[in-house]
């Protein structure tokens, strides 16, 4: 195996590590399965990222960093030794990288710090606080009351 492909393998190994702890885990593990899916890799290859990625949400934050390593470490050497046996393509490993880098990409541009305030003296009555929101109508109803 070339130099780039275990370059590549190693940096799909820890981008998919970055995205368990996401929300964007469900759609990177779809992308991992169908990748596994075209090769002859082992069944639990893909069962042991559910385990993986819980021992990774498990560890404490002193253990996260040292737990991270470890299954970039694993995942990389199962993503070499595909390609080495030429079970999957240098295409497909590419695509499979790239597919998780704009995965990544996305979730890293999802995560943006909220700060909510509310100014201009007491609210009596309940107050909504929001991203952007487009189109919005309030429907009131007129009564006379008398």
């Amino acid at each position: 195996m070339d130099g780039e492909l275990a370059v590549l393998a190693a940096s799909g190994a820890t981008t998919l590590v970055s995205l368990m702890v996401t929300d964007s885990w469900a759609h990177a593990r779809e992308l991992v399965r169908q990748f596994l899916s075209r090769t002859d890799a082992d069944p639990d290859t893909f069962d042991d990222l559910h385990d993986t990625r819980a021992r990774l949400l498990a560890a404490d934050a002193t253990e996260r960093e040292r737990t991270a390593r470890e299954i970039s470490r694993l995942y990389g050497a199962r993503l070499r030794r595909l390609s080495e046996a030429d079970d999957v393509s240098d295409e497909a490993l590419r695509a499979l990288l790239t597919s998780l880098l704009q995965l990544s990409a996305s979730a890293a541009d999802s995560r943006r710090t909220v700060e909510n305030r509310i100014s201009g003296g007491v609210q009596h009555g309940p107050v909504v606080q929001s991203g952007s929101v487009a189109g919005l109508t309030f429907h009131v109803d007129h009564v006379d009351r008398q």
